[in-house]
């Protein structure tokens, strides 16, 4: 039945690997079964009395990308799996939130709104469910599917190589390998003697070996290696007092975020205090409409990203088309839609999708099998809380696929400038903008331009012309109104 509906065969795996590769995807993006919550709930940020329920936002982000993720699986049939996305999650509760307590306020004060009637939070789940729709209104249509057969082949692979060095960078700053300060952006940290490098080199030596020997679950035994590691030194840290103190232990991750699994079961939150609240009216005034335009955008353009990238690495792509590219558009749209519904932010495909891929996942199977998980994890808070809340962890197997992802620049046209450049000033634009869909704007900007200037524009298909000039109206006025 499984070969029949997912083709193993003629995609060259069975089910044991599909299996491997949807567990490798979901203990790489579990992460945000934690992070989502501490996010939209104000903690994370100091922002409480904005925030939403905790347990609520924990159920309905686990809700929402099985869903998603298993329309993903079974309609697509790819191996990627969906989530609500980081950075439209910030923005939701950094930007939106925010400025939908200031229209509160100011309409509360002037009488035309009723004191404690509506929460911010419910306008921001608003304005998230109606950039969900217009998602679904252009999947529809087709303009997504057209938008993705545009890509050049350079493009899509320059793409690729992009998200792999962003999700190596995100793997090196969980581990606390390079760190940020006031002075520089970025560097290596003076503390590479503290527990939570150690942990990451740990997982990186074991899954980086293992893989060099084509071993099956490399990735998965990395990070439980890692653990391992992490559980064993804050055991040997709290039973010897004197390192306890060191200001590199103290402070690290080890000490401040991992807390090894005190039982294996616990009861789901329930969806109660978030299920259907989004305030729908209000989400339409003036203010926020370029929300819903930025959120509409940043969903469009991380969805391309991921769907190229990882199908670029799982070969995929088909005489220089995406097949199914519609049913993977609409179940990420889809996903939005449902998330605003039962309480979280945009639902988005996962780039960590690409753990899975580099396991052996090559069909809908794996995103399946990652749905299946993420509906357990309300079942299983301990040990899932204990796997995402510590980044080390699984920053190896970021690391490792990043590099992998790696060889596509072996296919950009180097040969051709007018190819080359636009290229490269997208994958340095996913890395330098800490997202996705701004290296992607970047990208789609310079490319029509370049290749025009360099006499080349009859290679370019009209819809990318028009692109680069909604996006140039975007990055200069509608995302410049949120900063």
């Amino acid at each position: 039945m499984w070969d029949r509906w997912f083709r193993l065969r003629e995609n060259g795996t069975n089910v044991p690997t599909e299996l491997l590769a949807g567990l490798t995807t979901f203990l790489t993006m579990a992460y945000i079964i934690v992070l989502q919550p501490m996010v939209l709930s104000g903690r994370l940020t100091g922002r409480e009395d904005l925030g939403m329920d905790f347990g609520a936002v924990m159920s309905a982000t686990c809700l929402a990308a099985a869903v998603a993720t298993i329309i993903m699986g079974l309609w697509a049939k790819y191996p990627i799996a969906l989530a609500p996305g980081m950075g439209e999650n910030f923005l939701f509760i950094g930007s939106l939130v925010p400025a939908a307590a200031a229209y509160i306020q100011r309409e509360t004060a002037a009488g035309r709104l009723p004191a404690g009637s509506v929460q911010p939070w419910q306008i921001a789940l608003g304005v998230i469910f109606y950039s969900g729709v217009l998602f679904l209104a252009l999947s529809f249509l087709g303009v997504r599917e057209k938008l993705l057969d545009a890509v050049s082949p350079s493009m899509r692979n320059a793409i690729a190589a992009g998200i792999g060095l962003f999700i190596a960078l995100l793997g090196l700053q969980g581990a606390s390998v390079v760190v940020g300060t006031p002075e520089q952006i970025i560097k290596l940290s003076p503390r590479l003697a503290g527990p939570d490098v150690i942990v990451f080199f740990v997982g990186f030596l074991v899954t980086a070996g293992l893989y060099g020997r084509r071993m099956p679950g490399s990735i998965v035994l990395g990070i439980l290696a890692a653990a391992a590691t992490a559980w064993l030194l804050r055991t040997l840290i709290l039973a010897l007092p004197q390192p306890a103190d060191w200001p590199a232990v103290a402070q690290s991750k080890l000490m401040t975020q991992f807390s090894p699994a005190e039982g294996l079961l616990s009861r789901p939150p329930s969806l109660a205090p978030t299920f259907a609240k989004m305030e729908l009216r209000l989400a339409l005034v003036l203010p926020f409409l370029p929300y819903i335009l930025i959120f509409l955008f940043m969903d469009l353009f991380d969805t391309l990203g991921t769907l190229v990238g990882v199908g670029e690495q799982a070969g995929l792509i088909c005489e220089g088309r995406l097949p199914r590219a519609k049913q993977a558009l609409t179940a990420d749209a889809a996903g939005t839609v449902l998330g605003a519904v039962v309480g979280t932010s945009t639902v988005t495909s996962f780039i960590e999708s690409a753990a899975g891929v580099e396991q052996g996942g090559r069909t809908g199977l794996t995103a399946v099998t990652a749905a299946g998980l993420f509906l357990l994890a309300p079942f299983f808070g301990p040990v899932v809380r204990m796997i995402g809340s510590y980044p080390p962890l699984t920053a190896a197997a970021l690391l490792v696929v990043g590099s992998m992802m790696m060889r596509n620049v072996l296919k950009i046209e180097w040969s051709n400038p007018a190819e080359a450049v636009p290229a490269f000033v997208t994958m340095i634009g996913i890395v330098f903008s800490y997202s996705i869909a701004d290296g992607l704007a970047l990208g789609f900007i310079s490319y029509p331009l370049v290749k025009f200037l360099a006499g080349q524009g009859r290679q370019v298909r009209p819809l990318m012309y028009g692109l680069a000039a909604v996006l140039i109206v975007y990055l200069l006025a509608v995302k410049s109104y949120t900063g």
